[in-house]
């Protein structure tokens, strides 16, 4: 049976890095973007990160540019806005592809593993997404593919995709199922 760990991934400075590095820890493994709605969700991960790094939590960093040409920059331009803006710590990889036939090997297990649920209906931006989506592709809610920037997957100790969240979702929800998992070990 596959894992996380089975998976390579170039990192923001070019070097192949296993994920295999990563065994027995939580990780929650994000796509981002720098130029998104959701953007502001880097201070919450980072708080997160600084929080349970120590208990065995790493936050995988991927930034993708497929949701409305919202991380534009080169690797080198979204490492210093990470850094700037949120003062990021966490791991940061390549840009890279999430969706589609270019997409890395580790995001296609990662949909295949927990696909597409729908959105946080709690949340002010699911119409917003849902609207744009729908005319993009009437058929988007039945496609686990990627939706949109910070979709989160957490993976156990084990390298087990646990859980999808989408962009909606509530970190504190998030938060909970990350403690939740930590305090199993």
């Amino acid at each position: 049976m596959k894992s996380v760990y089975d998976f390579r991934a170039e990192n923001a400075k070019g070097a192949e890095v296993s994920l295999a590095d990563y065994k027995g820890k939580v990780l929650l493994i994000v796509n981002t973007a720098t130029q998104c709605g959701f953007t502001p969700q880097y201070d919450v991960l980072q708080d997160l990160y600084e929080k349970y790094q120590g208990e065995g939590f790493e936050i995988l960093d991927f930034p993708c540019n497929q949701f409305g040409n919202q991380a534009p920059g080169s690797n080198e331009e979204i490492g210093s806005f990470c850094d700037m803006h949120y003062g990021i710590t966490f791991p940061r990889f390549s840009k890279i592809e999430v969706n589609g036939e270019n997409a890395i090997p580790l995001y296609k297990y990662l949909v295949e593993e927990k696909g597409f649920e729908g959105f946080s209906p709690e949340s002010k931006m699911t119409p917003v997404l849902e609207k744009k989506l729908s005319e993009l592709n009437p058929n988007y809610r039945n496609e686990p593919d990627i939706k949109w920037n910070f979709t989160k997957f957490l993976v156990n100790r084990e390298g087990r995709v646990l859980e999808r969240f989408e962009p909606t979702e509530d970190l504190g929800f998030v938060e909970d199922r990350i403690a939740e998992l930590i305090e199993l070990k």
